[in-house]
């Protein structure tokens, strides 16, 4: 079946693996942001520039460059931002930038798709959210830090929620996701490559692997699950599921807010 998708955050990551799956289907018209010009590419990618979503025109710009009708049957709202932090070192820039990337500009992404006509019944939306975020799944055994990375993506589940709320009687889905733990330069950038290789299923995986399983939990998910918080890769990469959750947990698995 051929879909329209938008992915928000596509130059790199898993945005840039979901652009690249999407778009192997030609049927598929793909459209993915940039918040510069368009990145070199041979796919049928349609690049929209110059949107970031730490501003507040971020819904207008996005908006203003789509084709005049567009349809939108799914759009994954991809982009983030992950600035480290200690209880020693809380970073006031950083965390207003979390914050602001996280929950606060998707709901303008949102609210001006849906005033344009842009999202109409049967659309998607899907917050890539991450298990992080998830205040039942907090355990001292992972300790504290991390205040805005975390607390920003708990504010971002509430947004989902609430749009869900707003969104279901237009007809429109939304979902929060935890894509899984990924080899990508944002783990890195943080120190956390160091448990890259945790061993078994708790290695993080490729933005690639984690593209496969997020589309595929996609096609399947519908109105019926709005506003739920999910892991489509399970449990495995989540270090407190266990701890919090017990034994022989479900792939997908459906996560606590």
């Amino acid at each position: 079946m051929s879909n329209s998708i938008l992915i928000v955050g596509g130059t790199r990551g898993l945005g840039a693996s979901l652009g690249a799956l999407y778009a192997k289907n030609t049927s598929n018209q793909v459209f993915a942001t940039s918040r510069s010009s368009a990145p070199q590419s041979k796919s049928s990618i349609h690049w929209l520039t110059g949107i970031d979503v730490s501003h507040p025109d971020v819904g207008q710009q996005l908006v203003s460059q789509l084709p005049p009708a567009t349809k939108i049957s799914t759009v994954i709202i991809t982009a983030g931002y992950f600035g480290f932090e200690t209880f020693d070192a809380p970073d006031w820039d950083k965390q207003v930038q979390m914050y602001t990337t996280s929950a606060i500009g998707p709901v303008f992404v949102v609210h001006h798709l849906v005033k344009a006509g842009v999202l109409a019944e049967g659309s998607k939306v899907i917050l890539v959210s991450s298990e992080s975020g998830s205040l039942t799944l907090r355990h001292e055994k992972e300790g504290g830090g991390n205040y805005g990375h975390h607390a920003s993506k708990a504010a971002l589940n509430m947004v989902g929620k609430l749009l869900s709320f707003d969104l279901k009687p237009k007809g429109i889905a939304v979902c929060l996701v935890h894509p899984g733990f990924m080899r990508t330069e944002m783990t890195k950038s943080v120190g956390f490559d160091k448990y890259w290789d945790a061993g078994g299923d708790s290695a993080a995986v490729t933005p690639n692997e984690s593209a496969h399983s997020l589309a595929s939990f996609i096609d399947e998910f519908d109105i019926s699950k709005t506003g739920e918080y999910w892991a489509p890769r399970g449990p495995s990469d989540i270090g407190t599921a266990e701890d919090v959750l017990g034994s022989n947990l479900p792939t997908p698995l459906q996560l606590p807010w």
